[in-house]
């Protein structure tokens, strides 16, 4: 039998919290029941998003994100502004040749990259 992939999911501090900010960045919706404790988003358009779950966590974490998003966009300054607004933090971003992104954090400091399409 081999394993196979059905989601992610994510520690945070509140996770209804969380997961509401996750939802607008990605446009996805808040699955009924969501709690601090633990909370998923639904794919209202069924256009594939893998399933993410945030569960609370309460004794601490690395600070680190050893795993992270990296999303991509048509228009890297508009997109990173938009998430900002919604309450990122920017840490940096890179041009690597034809290939410009931007690090950053979601309100719970958990890294994630957007990426130039």
């Amino acid at each position: 039998m081999a394993s196979s992939f059905s989601g992610l999911t994510f520690d945070a501090f509140d996770a209804q919290a969380a997961a509401l900010f996750w939802a607008a960045v990605l446009r996805l919706r808040l699955a009924p029941g969501a709690t601090p404790q633990r909370a998923e988003l639904e794919d209202p358009h069924q256009l594939g998003a893998p399933r993410l779950v945030f569960r609370q966590v309460t004794d601490g974490r690395p600070m680190a994100t050893p795993l992270h998003l990296e999303l991509s966009t048509g228009d890297l300054e508009a997109e990173s502004h938009r998430l900002v607004q919604l309450g990122a933090r920017r840490l940096g971003g890179v041009s690597d040749g034809a290939t410009r992104w931007v690090t950053l954090a979601d309100p719970e400091g958990n890294a994630f990259d957007l990426v130039s399409a």
